[in-house]
């Protein structure tokens, strides 16, 4: 299928020559590729260059058709990290799964399309970070996007990134809504964009009505750019160049060195948007860590900057899964049958731009406060959260427990979803799954380069359910998950619970639920975050590296406590601040 020309970008494919810049974007993802666009636009006469370590697919169906999300994992378009091993998930490695081509997570997401409540982005000001705070962050969002349903609530749209209600919805979907109000929990139907998600919903998705494609950074912003900006895939890039004088007593950004050795020079800044896993890694790899970290690796320290890849976040998830009734349709065998005669024919009606179900992404969400769930339960986890950080003095922690006491915060993420994804593998039959995921965790993990081979995949440490209290806040969530399946309408479409399973009812038997089976939801942020250098930043209120006049990082990774959403609606908001700060600088 032909996508959208790139009439006005210049595009390299291969190894990069010696030349020089006045920006130098390292990572052509999300965020990355939003920024270089906003730039091209707001500074034409700049010269703008895009570092993509992988390749550029634009025309790659597994990307581009919604119904397919999912499918680039663990292929050549995927990094394919892992964690180390997880103590207190008995011992289990847990994929870490990052976009290794043009447009980065946002070509690999499941296209989820919200916002988080609007307490957690004034969070960011309020900790030390001046101007950050949930009018900054909603007018970036906003200008992101260009929304073409129909609904009263707030939106974008005149932006890049398409956003629509999905038009292929399953009827077993539909009991999402009248079992909430079977329960007395809260409906938010068109109004969770405007910094209050609390409720069950139907969520918008990132895709562009005109095709029904994907909507993501490599399609819908770098077409819009000026013929300034060059973007070159398959280019990795290796370290940061300092010059060996000091400017004003902060390090001076000279450029970048490529794997291969090239050097390419950057007048005026480098900003690094590689994500929450590499962009961190750039910095130790450029000197910019924790010296113990950098000695290890054989790197000599420039900058003492303690932060660099610590307070990784992430959001993690249980799954119940409940296999239909016969006759309940269901989205499975479009996924574990994709060779039949069925999804065949919906895969080219897709390509002929008609109506298939692939359609199909997830459209039904809920977002709740633990009080929603139950008192007695959001006493003990408020206890137990305070017990959990009660030596601490870290203002992460600290907002971690505002964050409970506020009833506008989600704790709690459920996602009904039309098919089977757990952990027993897929046994055939037709599924609902019910995505339980804790919002806020209090574990805090870290990444950093591997000493023995620095260029080579990070030691990512989560440490995830390190706390009592994010165990037992994964046991309340699958168990409140089985207290809406079990609800009518939505428990009138199912026969069997197969994951927990009905056995699974001591605390014991949850608790080993919960610990053999809780994943990732592949949120990582936080490893170089926006927060003051004494409190563990790595950025300052204008995204640049304490102790350097001109490198930034603008990603996800600056995210100083995760949020209560899917977080590419703030990667796009983030780069948009960004742009704005760099050209007024200007």
């Amino acid at each position: 299928m032909l996508l959208k020309a790139w009439s006005s970008l210049f595009l390299l494919v291969g190894a990069a020559t010696a030349e020089s810049y006045d920006y130098i974007i390292v990572g052509g993802g999300t965020a990355g590729g939003a920024l270089a666009t906003r730039l091209s636009l707001g500074l034409p006469s700049a010269k703008i260059l895009v570092l993509e370590a992988g390749p550029s697919a634009l025309d790659e169906i597994r990307i581009n058709v919604p119904g397919m999300r999912g499918s680039i994992l663990y292929t050549n378009y995927d990094w394919n990290f892992t964690t180390i091993p997880q103590e207190n998930l008995g011992g289990r490695t847990i994929d870490v799964n990052r976009a290794k081509v043009l447009g980065g997570s946002s070509a690999m997401n499941y296209l989820c399309y919200d916002r988080a409540s609007s307490p957690e982005y004034d969070a960011w000001g309020e900790m030390g970070s001046d101007g950050w705070d949930w009018n900054l962050m909603f007018d970036a969002m906003t200008k992101s996007e260009n929304f073409t349903g129909v609904d009263q609530d707030v939106r974008g749209r005149v932006g890049p990134i398409r956003n629509l209600y999905n038009r292929v919805v399953f009827d077993v979907l539909k009991s999402w809504q009248p079992t909430a109000t079977a329960l007395g929990l809260p409906l938010n139907e068109g109004g969770n964009m405007a910094g209050d998600p609390i409720g069950l919903m139907f969520q918008g998705t990132n895709i562009d009505s005109t095709h029904y494609t994907r909507s993501y950074s490599a399609n819908s912003y770098l077409p819009l750019a000026g013929s300034n900006l060059v973007v070159k895939t398959n280019t990795q890039v290796a370290k940061v160049n300092f010059a060996d004088q000091l400017c004003h007593g902060k390090r001076f950004a000279t450029g970048v060195t490529l794997l291969d050795g090239t050097q390419i020079n950057a007048t005026k800044e480098v900003i690094l948007s590689a994500g929450s896993i590499q962009s961190p890694g750039l910095l130790e790899l450029s000197g910019i860590g924790q010296s113990a970290v950098l000695e290890a690796a054989g790197i000599e320290t420039l900058i003492e900057l303690p932060g660099v890849g610590e307070n990784y976040q992430d959001h993690i998830r249980t799954s119940n899964n409940y296999r239909l009734k016969e006759g309940v349709e269901s989205f499975d065998p479009y996924i574990y049958d994709s060779g039949s005669e069925n999804a065949t024919a919906e895969v080219q009606k897709w390509i002929d731009n008609e109506v298939s179900i692939y359609d199909y992404t997830s459209a039904a969400y809920g977002f709740l406060n633990w009080g929603q769930v139950d008192a007695d339960t959001q006493a003990n986890l408020v206890q137990l959260a305070q017990a959990a950080v009660a030596n601490s003095s870290s203002p992460i922690d600290q907002k971690k427990l505002e964050y409970l006491s506020n009833p506008n915060v989600p704790d709690l993420e459920y996602i009904f979803e039309a098919n089977y994804v757990g952990a027993k593998g897929y046994s055939g039959g037709n599924f609902v799954t019910l995505f339980s995921t804790t919002m806020h965790a209090l574990s805090r993990g870290n990444v950093h380069i591997n000493p023995q081979d620095p260029h080579g995949k990070p030691i990512i440490d989560p440490k995830y359910l390190d706390n009592e209290y994010d165990v037992q806040a994964v046991i309340a969530g699958a168990k409140f998950a089985r207290k809406i399946a079990n609800t009518e309408p939505m428990s009138t479409f199912w026969e069997l619970e197969t994951e927990p399973g009905p056995e699974v009812e001591t605390e014991e038997q949850w608790r080993e639920f919960a610990t053999s089976t809780v994943n990732s939801f592949y949120h990582p942020v936080g490893t170089c975050s926006l927060l003051p250098e004494e409190d563990g930043g790595v950025v300052d209120a204008n995204l640049k590296v304490f102790g350097t006049q001109n490198l930034r990082v603008v990603d996800n990774s600056i995210i100083p406590i995760i949020l209560s959403g899917h977080i590419q609606t703030a990667a796009y908001g983030i780069a948009e601040v960004a742009a704005a700060k760099i050209i007024s600088g200007n």
